[in-house]
Formats: structure tokens, sequence, C-alpha cells
């Protein structure tokens, strides 16, 4: 099959045959219909994450079960799925209370005496996040998947695999919003808008929506935004604090970056929650004033929007289905496999979020 490679930091992804196993007893196989082109991914092949390396890119994506394994439950052939990066094995501590997405059990994977799932002739071939969706096809864990109803469209389906699942699910789960809170979004790429729009949904009663880009101000208000802040021009934090008479509730950083993480701590209100979304470099730090935690003040991660995905990207399906939950929009620009780095250059240069990889 022909998949995206990632053999070496700083340098653009190779287009290659790779190979692909047969699903064992817990897999699936999928035929890819769509996959997304994720800032979390420029991530790794910067290298501000670590990944071991070669290895096949590609974490949000759709498409069609082909094959399953013997012990599969949950999908079968000719299912039309989303897949999820937050794999889980239904039966650790973190499962069985209930936060799926934080699972971290090796079970999910295959074991360093098993054949890879993923592999080329001339040596290994890594799978990236439990999924590698840069490829024709995928072969992943049964719970790293969730079927979905056929009258969905598969590049839209694909978004909510991580950007529209972790935005909506930090507003919906993680913080809690409720009808009538006041909010603040940092940063209005996909994720950020996402948040926005879970935000709406959840009845807050003012959203901030909070950008460089001042082109983006009818955009997030089309998502259910309130209120626009360009930031290029105004210290955010000065202006949340003058527009709410105290701060928000809660806010939400989803760009990753050390500088907006303080300022979503500093917007909030007595008593408020910052979550942040966004992916901040390892190694970077944050720092904060103590005496802020007087005010009872939190501030916390939020892990792909603390999702249960296979009740929650149904739902989402459902959402858009009856007109709730923008996708349509999130979209720029639909692509092949073989423009993925042009896809991921346009990324670069701040315009809207998603490229999407159509595979037929």
């Amino acid at each position: 099959m022909k998949a995206a490679v990632l053999r070496e930091v700083g340098k653009p992804l190779q287009i290659e045959d790779v190979q692909i196993n047969k699903p064992g007893p817990h897999e699936v196989l999928i035929r890819t219909a769509a996959a997304g082109l994720c800032h979390s991914d420029l991530h790794f092949m910067e290298g501000s994450y670590p990944h071991p390396l070669p290895a096949v890119l590609g974490h949000e994506s759709a498409g069609v079960v082909e094959a399953v394994g013997s012990e599969v439950r949950t999908v079968k052939p000719g299912d039309h799925v989303i897949t999820c990066l937050s794999a889980y094995c239904g039966h650790c501590e973190h499962c069985l209370t209930g936060h799926l997405s934080l699972c971290v059990s090796p079970e999910t994977k295959r074991g360093a005496d098993e054949e890879p799932r993923l592999s080329k002739v001339d040596g290994p071939m890594m799978q990236y996040l439990n999924l590698s969706s840069f490829a024709e096809q995928m072969l992943i864990h049964e719970h790293a998947c969730v079927a979905i109803r056929k009258d969905m469209p598969l590049d839209r389906a694909a978004l909510i695999g991580c950007s529209v699942m972790t935005g909506v699910g930090a507003a919906i789960h993680t913080s809690s919003v409720r009808p009538g809170d006041t909010v603040a979004v940092i940063g209005l790429g996909g994720v950020g808008l996402a948040a926005v729009n879970g935000a709406a949904i959840a009845g807050a009663g003012r959203i901030i929506a909070i950008d460089t880009v001042a082109s983006k101000d009818n955009l997030a208000r089309e998502f259910g935004a309130t209120d626009f802040i360009d930031a290029s021009k105004t210290d955010a934090v000065k202006e949340v604090m003058e527009m709410t008479k105290g701060g928000v509730q809660h806010s939400f950083e989803a760009i990753g970056l050390s500088k907006t993480a303080e300022q979503a701590f500093n917007m909030l209100r007595r008593g408020g929650t910052a979550n942040i979304i966004g992916m901040i470099p390892v190694g970077q730090t944050i720092s904060l004033m103590g005496a802020a935690f007087l005010g009872e003040k939190r501030i916390q991660g939020s892990m792909m929007g603390s999702n249960r995905f296979p009740v929650d990207m149904p739902r989402l399906v459902d959402f858009y289905m009856a007109g709730k939950l923008k996708l349509d929009e999130l979209i720029s620009q639909r692509i092949k496999l073989e423009e993925v780095n042009e896809g991921f250059a346009d990324m670069k240069k701040g315009g809207l979020a998603r490229s999407v990889i159509m595979f037929n």
C-alpha cells in the first residue's frame, strides 16, 4: 500500500510502498477513506515531540472495515468507522473508572515478539499513535475505532477522530461547561473552533474567541462565539477581564504555547478553570503567580477531550447530521496523499485548520 513516511525529523514525508499485516484476534483492517492533517503531526515532524522512526504518520481518520480478527465483536466488514488514537484496553483502572482516554495499556499494541503491523522489505516501520492513517489501509486494535451511521460523509467524519473530539470534549467533558457559563478560547485552529462549538452546544452564555488573525472573527461567530479579540492588537487578558468584569469561568488554550497557557489561567475569574488543550513542546514550562490559587482558580490538561469515544463519536455524528456541529467549515481543501507536504506547508502559514487527504 502507499503511505506517507517520516524518516527524519525536519524532513518532508516520503510516499513509499509499505507492507501491512493481517488482522490478529482483536484487530481490524480498515480501508482509509479520509485523513485530516493535524497540527499534532507537525509537532512530531518538527521534533517538538519524539517518536521512533521511520513511521507512517496520520491519526485523524475514517474509513471502511475490510476484515476483522477472530475475537472482534465491536465492528464487522463493511462498517463505516471513525478511528481514535486513544485506544483503550477496557479493564485497567483508567478504563474501569470511566477515563478511557487515559488508558496506556500495551495490550492494544503488538508485542515485541510478534510480527509488526507495518513493515518494509529493508527494515522496520513504526505505527504512529496506534493508527498511522496517512496510508491506504490501517491495521488497528478494535478499541481504536467505532462504527458510525453510513449516511455520514467520511471526510467530515475523519475530523471527529481528533480535532473535533478534542475541542468539543474539552468543553463538555474536561471542563463541564454549563448553560450560562462564560468561556474564552485562545487559538482558532481546528481544535479551538471545535471548543467554541462545544461550548455553544453546552449552552455557554458568552464565548470569547481569541486569535491573532483578525479574519477569523466571522468564522468564530459561525461556530458559536459571541465576541472576538484580535490578540495581535491588544492585551487579550486585560480585554477579557474588562469585558466580563472579572474573568471567565472556563478558558481553553488551543495553541500549545507557554505564553498562551499562562494567559488562559490569568483571564479566569475566582473559581475558574483553565484547560490546556494545545501540545506544549516537551521541556517547556509555564509560570503562574502562586497567590492566584487562593482564588480557587484551577489549571488542568485535557487528553483528547477526556473522551469515551465509542459513545461520544456517534453522538457527534448525530449532532452534525442535525446541524448542531460544524464540520464543513473546518475543511480548507481536499488533497491527494501525494500532496501531503504541501498541505502541511499551508498549515504552517496559519490559514484555516484542515486539509483532508482523500483516498478515493
